[in-house]
């Protein structure tokens, strides 16, 4: 009886509203953030090592859809060039339109426009230096709606340095770029959202900001957490109730039962049966 008394009062069905609401706005959260996502994100495998150590032959990749008017210097993207294959690539913007761009300086860096620009994702020598921006000089001015862009593997990226003598001076249109590189996704031990390098920030336009990955990550998250947790309450609660109801039962058995030698109602004693001397209670 204790048992059937708990759900029903209103405590029990507190519960079931929230419950209900948790499982609801778990599964806006969840679904919300997986449809969100996909209209702003999409799935890349890197295909060769030209980007290492940023990302690496295999990793999986998100990409945020952008417009190529929204690059900055020192972001990776992934477009596409005729003249490059026209297949998609991905590459870190050096350089933007009317940029003079060019290596090395006394101290191996990428100059832009005449300013030096560290680059701390360059694959490390072992004797904590690293890597001089170019193994080959160069120089380029790049044209009107084009970028620069290098891999971060210098020695091994076939990049803008390749296309040089072509139309561009190697420099690809803005047009071509479709995404922005944004996070890793696998393998686990290696994900995480990109950095946007500081090095370019102190040139005119600064660097792009990341985008909304992250807050999409925490929302799925946080609904998955909600629906489970919510689907969970209905079993635990009844599980929960259960065992009061049981241990209602016993304690009810115990009272009803008139205690060894207790009087009847009429107040005379109640013979055993059989004719026994022993006293008993009486059942009713």
């Amino acid at each position: 009886m204790g048992g059937s008394i708990r759900t029903t009062d209103g405590r029990g069905r507190l519960g079931g509203v929230l419950s209900g609401l948790a499982v609801a706005v778990g599964c806006v959260l969840f679904l919300g953030g997986f449809a969100w996502g996909a209209v702003l994100y999409r799935p890349y495998t890197v295909p060769t090592d030209s980007m290492s150590p940023t990302v690496t032959a295999g990793d999986r990749v998100l990409a945020q859809r952008i417009d190529g008017s929204e690059v900055r210097r020192g972001d990776v993207v992934v477009f596409a060039d005729a003249r490059w294959g026209g297949l998609p690539m991905i590459k870190r913007v050096v350089a933007l339109d009317g940029d003079r761009v060019a290596c090395c300086d006394a101290d191996g860096r990428l100059t832009v426009d005449g300013t030096p620009v560290p680059e701390p994702y360059l694959r490390s020598q072992g004797w904590g230096g690293k890597e001089a921006a170019s193994p080959t000089g160069f120089s380029a001015t790049v044209p009107d709606g084009h970028l620069f862009l290098l891999g971060d593997q210098r020695a091994g990226s076939q990049d803008s340095r390749a296309h040089l003598q072509e139309p561009g001076g190697g420099s690809v249109p803005r047009g071509a770029v479709t995404a922005r590189l944004d996070a890793v996704v696998w393998p686990v031990d290696g994900a995480g959202v990109v950095d946007r390098p500081r090095g370019f920030a102190a040139l005119p336009g600064g660097v792009s900001e990341p985008g909304p990955v992250r807050a999409l990550g925490w929302a799925v998250l946080a609904g998955a957490v909600l629906v489970l947790g919510g689907a969970a309450y209905g079993p635990l609660a009844r599980l929960g109730t259960g065992r009061g109801s049981g241990a209602g039962r016993g304690q009810g058995s115990g009272r009803t039962g008139a205690a060894p030698g207790a009087r009847s109602p009429g107040g005379a004693w109640d013979a055993a049966p059989g004719g026994s001397s022993g006293r008993a209670p009486a059942d009713g």
